[in-house]
C-alpha cells in the first residue's frame, strides 16, 4: 500500500508490499506522486519488483521442492515416478542455493551437465514439475520470487511416435501370446486395438463402468481429468464375454486386473518373443486412432472416443496406412 506525505515542498510517497522491501521517493507534484505509486503497485502485482531478501534468503532450493513434492506432488496419479524425478534432481548441489541467489544461469549450468547424459526431450519432462513448482510457489504460496526457468533455452527435436503396427506384427504377437502365462495379455492387446484407450485407462476399468446393453464403456479417470464415455466395437465386446464366461467378476473388480509393472514386463517379454523392436504398448492407441480415421470418422467423433480435447495433439496419431493410401489412390484411377 501506498503512503504519500508532504514534506515541505515536496510529496514523499513510500510503497509498502509484502516479499518487497519498502522503495520511497519524492516528487514535486502530488499528481506525479499518485501516478508513481500506482506504477510501482502494479510492477509488485506483477512480481517484477525485487523480491525482498530478508524473506528468500532463508529458502533454499531444496526446501521448495521438498514442500512441493509433499504438499502436491504426493496427490497427483503419477506420484511415484515424479517423486524419483525429485528425489533425483534434491541431490544435486544446485539445491542447497538460496532462492535469493537463484537465477536462470544457475539451471543453464544444470541444464549443459544432464544434456551429457540425457536427451533434450527427456530433460524437458524432468524440468516440468519444477517449472509448475515455481509457478504455485508465486501465485498460490505467495512466495516473491521469479521463475528462473522461464528464460531458460532447452530446444528439443520433434521425436513425436509414428509407429503403427507393421504387416504381420499383429499375428506374431498372439502367436506368441499363446505361450504367455498370463492369460490377460492378449485379450488386453485386442481391446487397446478395438478401444484406443490408454494404458492407465485399460487397467483403472471395472465391470461396473461397462454397459454392455448399450455397448459402451465409461473412463472415469483419465490423463486430462475429464471422463468419457466410449462405443465398444464388437471386437471389444467379444474380448469382454470371454472374459466374463473365463472369470468370476464382481462389479467392483479389474477387468483387467494387472499392475502396470506387470504388464510392462509381460508387453517386454511377449515383444521379445515375436522379435518386434521397438513397439511400445502405448503404440496401439496410435494404431486404433489410425484406424478410426480411416474408417472415415470425422475428427470430433475420433475425438470423442480418443478424449483429446486439443485437435493439434489428435492429429499426431492420425496417420493412415501406406496401404490404404495406395487403395484409395487407385480406386481414383
Amino acid at each position: 500500500m501506498a503512503t504519500i506525505r508532504k514534506h515541505r515542498d515536496k510529496y514523499q510517497v513510500q510503497v509498502r508490499r509484502k516479499g518487497f522491501p519498502p522503495i520511497s521517493r519524492s516528487f514535486h507534484k502530488l499528481a506525479d506522486a499518485k501516478e508513481w505509486a500506482r506504477h510501482i503497485e502494479t510492477q509488485a502485482d506483477r512480481q517484477e519488483l525485487a523480491p525482498s531478501r530478508k524473506e528468500l534468503k532463508g529458502i533454499t532450493l531444496g526446501d521448495l521442492v521438498r514442500r512441493y513434492r509433499t504438499e502436491v506432488v504426493a496427490s497427483k496419479k503419477g506420484a511415484d515416478v515424479e517423486t524419483i524425478v525429485l528425489d533425483a534432481f534434491l541431490r544435486h548441489p544446485v539445491c542447497r542455493k538460496s532462492l535469493i541467489d537463484l537465477n536462470t544461469s544457475d539451471f543453464a549450468s544444470y541444464r549443459d551437465e544432464r544434456l551429457k547424459t540425457i536427451a533434450a526431450t527427456s530433460l524437458k519432462r524432468q524440468l516440468a514439475p519444477l517449472n509448475n513448482m515455481f509457478e504455485l510457489a508465486r501465485s498460490e504460496w505467495k512466495i516473491p520470487l521469479k521463475n528462473p526457468l522461464v528464460d531458460l533455452a532447452l530446444k528439443t527435436n520433434d521425436n513425436r511416435r509414428e509407429r503403427r503396427l507393421r504387416e504381420g506384427e499383429l499375428d506374431r504377437l498372439v502367436e506368441a501370446g499363446k505361450k504367455t502365462r498370463n492369460p490377460l495379455v492378449l485379450p488386453m492387446i485386442h481391446f487397446a486395438i478395438e478401444t484406443g484407450m490408454r494404458r492407465g485407462e485399460i487397467l483403472n476399468l471395472r465391470w461396473r463402468d461397462i454397459d454392455e446393453a448399450r455397448g459402451s464403456a465409461i473412463i472415469l479417470e483419465t490423463k486430462n481429468g475429464y471422463s468419457r464415455t466410449i462405443p465398444l466395437t464388437p471386437g471389444a465386446l467379444n474380448v469382454l464375454k470371454a472374459l466374463a464366461a473365463a472369470t468370476r467378476q464382481e462389479r467392483c473388480s479389474q477387468v483387467f486386473p494387472l499392475s502396470a509393472l506387470a504388464l510392462r514386463l509381460c508387453w517386454d517379454r511377449l515383444t521379445e518373443r515375436a522379435k518386434i523392436n521397438d513397439l511400445n504398448f502405448h503404440d496401439l492407441r496410435h494404431e486404433a486412432i489410425s484406424r478410426l480415421f480411416e474408417l472415415g470418422l470425422t475428427m470430433p467423433e475420433v475425438a470423442s472416443i480418443s478424449g483429446h480435447r486439443d485437435m493439434r495433439m489428435l492429429f499426431r496419431y492420425a496417420h493412415a496406412s501406406n496401404a490404404s493410401i495406395r487403395a484409395k489412390l487407385a480406386a481414383s484411377v
